[in-house]
């Protein structure tokens, strides 16, 4: 059997996703489609509107064959890591193909690539502008191309990681249909994630833009989870630890300890919290994922480790996806396991178990030890 790879977070599954599931099928003609979702929590360092298990059951009910977590030390990062740990995974998984959403498809972004290994890195380290601006322009100073559609930055985070790795794996962009990525209304069938979960914060009807396995699980979503909940745990943690131990957490670098202790002694609200640390050399999505990597207590040390001893937990499959499970197994050099154990608990999946946990402020079930995949009839 050949598959096809998706990389996703399905933040909730809708009717958008399913036609891309679909289109990923049709395009390459693929026996098997397979999903590296990412966890609890999104590349953004934001809680996922339902868990994991409850995405992975709208997946496999909507043409996914095998639903595989995207562990959180890959999933909560910026484009280009999130982009090369799924694809280490998809490469193991031995995928022909990854299809991925595009706002421009017809963009040549392996060339795109090429022309940005040439660039002058220390020029990308001023401090009045983010690394992306810094970048984009230089890129659209050279081709006229650029990357602002989160999209199309992943798309030239995937082909990137392609060419670093050399994998031979071929990548099809689709082209995005119906509303744009960050739109707030839903004005049709095929609405953004962004407007399904404002409209579910509002109250509003979404019922008709997500499929009816989706439904239930978001029919019984009373507030939305987001950092407003954590707040008083990230809250706690800074203005307890001392500066020395906040110190060590992954990406608390140039003496952000000072500006994230100071803040949250003065903030009552995550929102007065994150416009009062936000500078110009750091974007709102590089924030909050450090916000969640302070709350985790996730040291540097414990990154570096971790992103090198990377795995594959199966969150889900039906009976195609078991078939290919059963014809790659042999071939996959990462640990590939199907429900998480006390020893792996404390050890090599100690980070997800942590952010499982870290998630169970908004629901009661438990998120990783010992609960089984998900088998789709």
């Amino acid at each position: 059997m050949q598959a096809v790879g998706m990389v996703v977070e399905f933040n909730p599954f809708h009717n958008g996703h399913a036609y891309y599931v679909q289109q990923a099928r049709a395009q390459t003609g693929a026996d098997v489609a397979v999903a590296v979702m990412s966890g609890n929590f999104t590349q953004r360092g934001e809680p996922t509107i339902v868990d994991k298990w409850q995405r992975t059951r709208a997946a496999l009910a909507n043409g996914v064959d095998l639903v595989v977590e995207l562990p959180l030390f890959f999933a909560c990062q910026p484009a280009h890591r999130f982009a090369a740990g799924a694809l280490a995974l998809l490469n193991q998984l031995r995928v022909a193909a990854v299809a991925f959403g595009a706002e421009h498809p017809q963009w040549d972004f392996a060339a795109l690539v090429r022309t940005a290994a040439k660039f002058d890195q220390a020029a990308l380290k001023q401090y009045n502008a983010t690394y992306a601006t810094q970048f984009n322009e230089q890129l659209a100073a050279q081709t006229g191309v650029s990357l602002k559609d989160p999209n199309d930055i992943l798309a030239f985070a995937y082909n990137k990681a392609v060419w670093d790795h050399h994998y031979g794996i071929r990548l099809v962009p689709i082209q995005r249909v119906g509303s744009n990525y960050h739109d707030q209304v839903i004005t049709g069938q095929i609405a953004s994630a962004s407007a399904i979960r404002e409209a579910i914060e509002q109250q509003t009807a979404f019922a008709e833009t997500v499929p009816a396995e989706m439904r239930p699980a978001l029919q019984q979503v009373g507030k939305v989870p987001d950092w407003d909940t954590l707040y008083p745990l990230l809250r706690n943690q800074l203005i307890q630890a001392p500066l020395e131990n906040l110190r060590q957490a992954y990406q608390m670098a140039e003496g952000l300890e000072y500006r994230l202790k100071a803040a949250a002694q003065q903030s009552l609200t995550f929102d007065q919290f994150i416009h009062a640390i936000k500078t110009k050399r750091y974007t709102y999505a590089h924030l909050i994922r450090l916000c969640l990597y302070a709350t985790l207590q996730l040291t540097e040390a414990e990154m570096t480790w971790h992103t090198a001893h990377p795995y594959l937990h199966i969150l889900g499959f039906n009976q195609r996806g078991r078939a290919y499970l059963h014809q790659v197994k042999k071939q996959v050099e990462f640990p590939l396991f199907t429900k998480v154990s006390q020893q792996m608990r404390d050890h090599l999946y100690c980070l997800d178990y942590r952010a499982g946990k870290l998630y169970q402020t908004f629901t009661s079930v438990e998120q990783d030890l010992k609960h089984a995949p998900i088998i789709w009839r």
